[in-house]
């Protein structure tokens, strides 16, 4: 059994499919100005910021999804996500490509699924893994399994995870001022 933590300790790029990773899966469909139907996803302000701080660090993300959406494409953007393929079900010639950019070896990328399509990119990167909501299989062929479903926190469950194998978790609560409160407390108590 690999050590999550040394394992999450190399990583250098955190790649993920959408529906059911960053999504729960949902699809809506809702009418545009012209009574066209489009389509619309709901993402988890949580993960965003999360990826957010993983660019702060230093680690760069993407997804490489099945279905090709403006809201996608929009999400990617807010979270400064440096790659983004959509409409891509043969997912390994996109990890392939996204290697020889990032100039990394496979072992410094962890990958997040949900679905069987994600498997073929979980056995080829150093860190695999699936979330809550995943279909069994996916979860088998995983290192570590969230325990937040997609679209719900599991994402920033995976950013606090390499956060803190990287040292880096401590800079983010000590912006933020957490814990600060108390030890002022403490402080004028003594």
């Amino acid at each position: 059994m690999m050590d999550v933590q040394s394992q999450a300790a190399r990583i250098k790029l955190l790649l993920m499919d959408v529906d059911g990773v960053l999504t729960d899966g949902k699809l809506y469909n809702v009418p545009d100005r012209n009574g066209n139907m489009a389509e619309t996803k709901g993402f988890d302000s949580r993960d965003g910021i999360g990826l957010q701080w993983l660019s702060w660090k230093g680690i760069k993300t993407g997804v490489i999804s099945g279905r090709t959406s403006p809201a996608t494409a929009e999400r990617a953007r807010q979270t400064k996500m440096a790659y983004v393929y959509q409409g891509h079900i043969e997912k390994i010639p996109i990890l392939e490509e996204i290697l020889a950019d990032a100039k990394i070896d496979p072992g410094e990328v962890a990958y997040m699924g949900d679905d069987l399509t994600d498997i073929v990119i979980m056995h080829r990167v150093g860190l695999a893994i699936a979330t809550a909501n995943a279909r069994a299989e996916v979860k088998r062929e995983a290192h570590y399994v969230t325990e937040a479903a997609g679209g719900d926190g599991a994402v920033r469950e995976v950013v606090e995870l390499l956060l803190k194998a990287q040292g880096g978790w401590g800079e983010i609560l000590k912006h933020y001022e957490v814990g600060a409160y108390e030890k002022a407390m403490l402080s004028s108590k003594q």
